[in-house]
């Protein structure tokens, strides 16, 4: 009996000691070819040979990310569920979207930030504007005439152009929001079906390279390598505008330490790598990683820090 007792209470965390020995599953809450996607496909291929077994990236978009959210949160803590989460799903939804049946820091463990992705401010071609100062002109000079373009309602880069336009003086714009994150709406924006919006800089990078947008500014503190001749928001007048839009690993509450560990050891091993970093860095990317512990108190303050932005500038889910 003692030994049948011992090896009930041994099994499970021997199970937990071989992980992970199937497949596992990332969720990028976002459709292909946006910022989250770009990330989650450069971690990929590293985070599979580290580990031993096959990472999938599984694409589930929709309601601002909260499709994919909601099924990381409610999938089975055993570490073969993780969640590439970023600043829009993980510290604005809960603010936009009062109904969320998933509270992020209640409900994932944070393991790591991985990467933090400067914004840019955009145009179509065909808007005569090549700074801030021009697209306000424009904008005021035809009121309700210009349209922007998001990844969705609840989407930070919605949320910046709603600051930009009450600081700007009250720009009367219409919202277009996209339905499957950056890469549908920044494709719209080079097929004309909009004017401008932010979005962030690696979504934007294939299309400011081939002149189907033109960049305006940036939002980072800084301006980009890439572009050096780009001005920031601040630089242009408007430093309300500088931020940046971090993504981070997370798995369901209540996965075992030992999965999260190993998981995070492979998440920090993956972003030493000299080739991880270059291609993130090609898009526009910066690298920044944290500790569990580190990564969950910065989650907490972003969360109260968008909370109080989506408060003052009256950002609701359309």
């Amino acid at each position: 009996m003692k030994r049948l007792l011992f090896l009930l209470t041994f099994l499970p965390a021997l199970a937990f000691a071989q992980y992970p020995n199937k497949a596992i599953r990332m969720i990028v809450p976002f459709a292909p070819g946006g910022a989250s996607d770009f990330v989650g496909r450069i971690l990929q291929p590293r985070m599979t040979e580290l580990l031993g077994q096959q990472i999938v990236v599984e694409n589930r978009a929709g309601a601002s990310g909260n499709i994919g959210m909601d099924a990381a949160a409610k999938a089975a803590p055993d570490g073969y569920t993780i969640y590439l989460g970023n600043i829009g799903t993980v510290a604005l939804n809960p603010a936009v979207f009062t109904k969320l049946s998933v509270v992020p820091t209640r409900d994932f463990i944070a393991i790591t930030q991985v990467v933090d992705v400067p914004g840019v401010l955009v145009v179509n071609p065909e808007l005569q504007a090549k700074t801030v100062n021009e697209v306000i002109a424009i904008a005021k000079a035809y009121p309700g005439k210009l349209n922007y373009a998001s990844p969705g309602s609840g989407s930070q880069n919605r949320l910046e152009m709603e600051v930009f336009r009450k600081v700007a003086g009250g720009l009367d714009m219409v919202h277009v929001p996209y339905k499957g994150g950056a890469g549908p709406a920044v494709a719209g924006l080079a097929g004309g079906e909009t004017h401008l919006m932010f979005v962030t800089a690696s979504s934007a990078m294939t299309f400011v390279k081939n002149g189907r947008v033109r960049l305006i500014a940036v939002t980072s503190a800084k301006r980009l390598p890439a572009f050096p001749d780009t001005p920031t928001m601040a630089e242009s007048g408007y430093a309300q505008l500088t931020s940046g839009s971090w993504q981070g690993i997370f798995v369901p509450a209540g996965t075992p330490k030992e999965v999260v560990d190993k998981l995070y050891n492979a998440a920090i091993e993956t972003m030493k790598t000299p080739e991880v970093q270059q291609r993130l860095a090609n898009g526009g990317v910066e690298v920044v990683t944290s500790a569990p512990g580190e990564f969950a108190k910065f989650v907490q303050r972003e969360t109260e820090r968008w909370g109080r932005a989506v408060k003052e500038a009256g950002a609701t889910a359309d």
